[in-house]
């Protein structure tokens, strides 16, 4: 039963509710009884007051004398009690409804109204008080306190005061509750659901963020990692099918080599086993450069970016190559300003420097030359690498980024698709030109947000 969180919430809240109501029940009676007690020794005050003015009416007057006494009892009305007067042989001296004979009808009339109090339905006992007088009891007092009218209308309207605020407070604190603990768990629910999609295989799946608290958190989080998961399995997809697609013709020469060997159609000579050996070599390589072109697409997931001094960084760089290339007889010469920054992964920002400075050096004969120029301005920074080599043919260019795309130059066609992936991971853009027979010109830019000039 209890299995579902959004129940969990509703008991949960619904018992915040009862708890809040229990306790204003509680806080309010605290509250009467607090008053009670302070009416209480207010009347006790009143009573011992009258206690006072009758022991002193009956110094004064030598005795006690009914229509004194009827003045006191009336008075003591007004205060809001009943009285009974005996002497000290117990003979009734006075008491309200004697006193109020006394008074005319019309006064009487008045003194009930103004007072507000019901002297026949009044609930409670008389209390005795003994009266002294030079320590000699005079009499006694015996007096009950009447309930106000008012009293009465007070208590009830606030009982039905409360049992309404109750019954709609209770109401709206439920109906809140019932909608707060669907709103909550509304969103858990959706990534339960969008959890449950993918754990089938469905990676596309995506929930919906509209809130910015630590649920929406949570499903930008689950979104991040659905794609990932998408990207991961669509690289996985595409090594499939590249090693698929490579491996298919080296492995048909290879055993077409070997069935000419086992019928003995082919000699069984060093010249064949060298064969077999390029072609195992030639394998292991793809299987390489595979596994690198895969890196590079995943590289989005890994990058460790930091900022990098750009002028410093390519030099180093240069100079690494600086001996390959004068062994060719090629100059290379590297043109960056001061101050440049750049935001990257400095192995695969390397990797994408090396990468373009081997393809142009394999393009550039003797006496020719390269060069790595970065200009900055804008906000953003360009990286270019130049050759004046053979070129690329114009109608090569559109697809010399694809995937196992050979030129004229040969080779496995994946270094300038991993340099692509690479940049496009930085969030860089790379584009190419070229002019056949005088050089080819590689330029990366990189956006504002990852550069920053401290000249």
């Amino acid at each position: 039963m209890f299995r579902s969180l959004w129940l969990k919430f509703l008991v949960l809240l619904l018992a915040v509710v009862a708890i809040s109501l229990v306790s204003t029940i509680l806080f309010r009676d605290f509250m009467l009884s607090d008053f009670r007690a302070y009416l209480e020794g207010e009347a006790e005050d009143k009573v011992y007051l009258i206690q006072a003015d009758l022991e002193g009416s009956y110094e004064r007057y030598g005795g006690w004398k009914s229509d004194i006494q009827a003045q006191e009892a009336i008075r003591a009305l007004m205060s809001g009690f009943e009285m009974r007067l005996t002497d000290q042989a117990g003979k009734l001296v006075i008491d309200t409804s004697s006193a109020i004979e006394y008074a005319s009808p019309l006064v009487e009339r008045r003194l009930r109204a103004l007072a507000q109090f019901n002297v026949s339905e009044s609930a409670g006992m008389f209390i005795p008080y003994p009266l002294f007088l030079a320590g000699r009891q005079i009499g006694t007092l015996e007096i009950r306190e009447l309930r106000p009218i008012r009293e009465g209308v007070f208590l009830r309207r606030s009982n039905g005061f409360l049992l309404l605020s109750m019954a709609v407070i209770g109401g709206i604190a439920v109906l809140l509750s019932i909608l707060f603990s669907r709103r909550l768990t509304r969103p858990v629910k959706e990534l339960a659901v969008a959890a449950s999609a993918i754990s089938r295989g469905d990676l596309l799946r995506r929930v919906a963020i509209s809130r910015h608290d630590e649920v929406g958190e949570l499903a930008e989080n689950f979104n991040h990692m659905a794609k990932a998961l998408e990207t991961q399995e669509i690289l996985r997809r595409r090594l499939i099918a590249d090693v698929a697609h490579e491996l298919r013709t080296p492995l048909g020469v290879m055993r077409g080599e070997l069935e000419g060997l086992m019928d003995g159609l082919i000699p069984n000579d060093f010249a064949r086993l060298q064969s077999l050996y390029d072609e195992t070599g030639r394998l292991k390589n793809m299987v390489d450069a595979i596994e690198e072109l895969n890196k590079a697409e995943a590289s989005l997931l890994s990058l460790e970016r930091q900022w990098i001094d750009v002028r410093a960084f390519l030099g180093n760089i240069v100079e690494r190559f600086r001996i390959s290339f004068e062994e060719k007889g090629v100059a290379i010469e590297l043109m960056c300003p001061e101050g440049p920054r750049l935001y990257a992964d400095p192995e695969r920002l390397s990797q994408i420097i090396l990468n373009l400075l081997a393809n142009a050096l394999k393009a550039t004969g003797s006496g020719g030359s390269v060069s790595v120029r970065v200009e900055s301005g804008e906000g953003r920074l360009e990286i270019v690498v130049a050759d004046s080599g053979t070129g690329i043919r114009q109608e090569d260019i559109p697809f010399i980024f694809e995937r196992f795309y050979r030129g004229r130059g040969g080779g496995l066609g994946i270094g300038l698709t991993i340099v692509k992936e690479l940049v496009e991971a930085h969030g860089a853009t790379i584009a190419a030109r070229s002019i056949p027979g005088k050089g080819s010109s590689f330029t990366i830019v990189f956006p504002a947000e990852f550069v920053h000039n401290s000249s």
